[in-house]
């Protein structure tokens, strides 16, 4: 076996690696990633396969130190950045594609320092959501679209508006889900002038519609977005929009009670119905 042929299994292997982490930790967008094109596979999982694990640290290990820890991550990707190496297979798919993609360090940045605020922030204020949703959602849809563009820097200017508003879509939409175990389990209230407790249909009311501004700006970009990415992007657009409209529909209290879901079977239509757009030229 040749040099080239060892480092090509190599990032077989890590690629794999970020791949199963999508596959395990998010059904939905795993099956949102199947129907992107098949080039741009490999970027999506290395980007996801990247924030999930430092979400995890933040988010799950609790009886080690997390600050050392996602110190130590975040100082280990940007050494595998630099280097173009690494031996952890997440930071490995994570920096091929970062140098091959040109995702600029202040989305990495950005992104850290929201994982960080988690350790910190058990309450926001709007300047500080504001920063967070930024770095938490809003940068993990610019990187995705760096993989989308492959280069073309036009694209990605007219575009950048749109990837951050679906982004904090997502990001939002999933606060409203998950405020219950974000509440009990974390001890965290995102949403900035909301008390967990006193939670109330207008409180409900005022961020359903921030998140449907966020989805309609989304929308302008998604059919803009360059062929091989649009129904992969567009199916999770419609995945979550589903979720929200869920969430919307349903009384106060099952938003505080429980974590309200899109059953795998409505996901299959979602997906059914959205290829049925596309093919017609309808998205």
């Amino acid at each position: 076996m040749t040099l080239q042929s060892q480092m090509q299994l190599y990032n077989q292997v890590c690629n794999k690696c970020s791949t199963i982490v999508t596959q395990n930790y998010s059904t939905s967008f795993s099956l949102a990633i199947r129907t992107l094109d098949k080039r741009f596979h490999e970027g999506i999982y290395a980007v996801y396969g990247f924030v999930r694990f430092a979400d995890e640290i933040v988010d799950t290990f609790h009886e080690h130190d997390k600050a050392k820890l996602i110190k130590e991550f975040r100082q280990d990707a940007y050494t595998a950045i630099e280097e173009k190496i690494s031996l952890n297979p997440i930071l490995q798919s994570f920096q091929r594609m970062v140098n091959k993609y040109d995702i600029d360090r202040e989305l990495i940045d950005a992104f850290m320092d929201s994982m960080e605020m988690d350790l910190f922030f058990d309450k926001y204020e709007a300047s500080s959501y504001d920063q967070y949703i930024y770095g938490s959602a809003e940068v993990v849809g610019l990187m995705c679209l760096k993989v989308f563009v492959e280069g073309n820097q036009q694209q990605y200017d007219e575009l950048k508006e749109a990837a951050c508003a679906l982004g904090s879509a997502f990001q939002k939409v999933n606060f409203l889900r998950d405020m219950k175990s974000d509440y009990y389990d974390r001890g965290r209230v995102y949403f900035p002038g909301v008390k967990y407790q006193a939670f109330s249909q207008k409180d409900k009311s005022e961020i359903e519609t921030d998140i449907q501004r966020d989805f309609d700006l989304a929308y302008e970009g998604i059919i803009n977005l360059p062929e091989g990415a649009r129904f992969g992007v567009y199916t999770a657009y419609k995945y979550y929009l589903s979720l929200f409209n869920k969430i919307k529909n349903a009384p106060l209290q099952a938003v505080l009670q429980e974590r309200i879901r899109i059953p795998n079977q409505r996901k299959l239509m979602l997906l059914l119905s959205s290829a049925v757009r596309h093919r017609l030229n309808l998205i």
